[in-house]
């Protein structure tokens, strides 16, 4: 390695549901077609800065997509979302693991709830993972409390848990809506206080973010900079960061915590 700090930036491939949340009405093919989309315009910004991600996709998206989870396969890390994004059950952890695997001739070693969901380490650990990143260990009103989690990466059941990143001390969340909503020096400022501090940022965005979602009846807060605003802002974050670290993928950042 060449760095001795790394990003792990990673994008939830799935169905643009999110409509559905607020009472709007989009078709299964519309929402398949919304993340397509923007997963196509994820491709050309990870190849023009020569990076790698992760990519958590719901089995339900590689399999009406295979073509194109098989090619981003080639590059970045294939990890579970799990079968689908709007339901779930237990047995979707090792169907979906399988599923992908199938897709994208890789393993699959890491996972993802829809929606940071909680989940069970027994059956997690049971289905054959071998990390688990469906944490964001802060507090958001409506979603979860998990200000008693560990901030950084640590063990449960014999699972590896790898939570989004927060900052040191108060425990803002570097997730999605604060890359959108926070002015981009006060986030850039914080993502790397907190690289510094911890060595690592745990990053992760949606495709369909980086499309134009404006026609749909979601919160403000949620669309807010999508599409080439959005993409241009992550081209910044992107040349910004690798001045301070290496972008790498979650399993290879595992890999060489193992190693340590």
């Amino acid at each position: 390695m060449k760095s001795k700090r790394f990003i792990l930036l990673s994008f939830d491939v799935e169905e643009f549901d999110m409509p559905l949340e607020y009472g709007d009405t989009i078709s299964d093919e519309e929402q398949l077609q919304v993340g397509y989309k923007g997963t196509e315009s994820i491709d050309p910004i990870l190849k023009h800065h020569g990076i790698n991600c992760t990519l958590f996709t719901t089995a339900n998206y590689a399999m009406h997509f295979p073509q194109q989870i098989a090619d981003l396969a080639k590059q970045h890390e294939i990890a579970s979302h799990t079968f689908y994004h709007s339901s779930f059950k237990n047995e979707d952890l090792l169907s979906s693991k399988l599923k992908l695997e199938e897709i994208s001739g890789t393993t699959v070693y890491g996972l993802r709830m829809p929606r940071m969901r909680k989940v069970e380490m027994e059956e997690v650990k049971k289905a054959g993972y071998g990390y688990d990143s469906s944490i964001n260990p802060t507090f958001l009103p409506g979603r979860y409390n998990n200000l008693h989690l560990p901030r950084t990466l640590y063990r449960d059941q014999d699972v590896l848990r790898l939570p989004a990143s927060v900052t040191p001390y108060i425990r803002i969340p570097l997730f999605w809506l604060a890359f959108k909503n926070l002015p981009y020096p006060v986030f850039k400022q914080l993502a790397i206080q907190t690289l510094k501090k911890d060595g690592y940022l745990c990053l992760y965005l949606h495709p369909w973010e980086l499309i134009d979602i404006n026609k749909y009846k979601i919160p403000s807060y949620t669309k807010k900079l999508c599409g080439p605003t959005l993409q241009e802002r992550l081209h910044q974050l992107i040349v910004d960061l690798q001045k301070e670290g290496e972008f790498i993928t979650t399993q290879t950042y595992i890999n060489e915590k193992a190693r340590l």
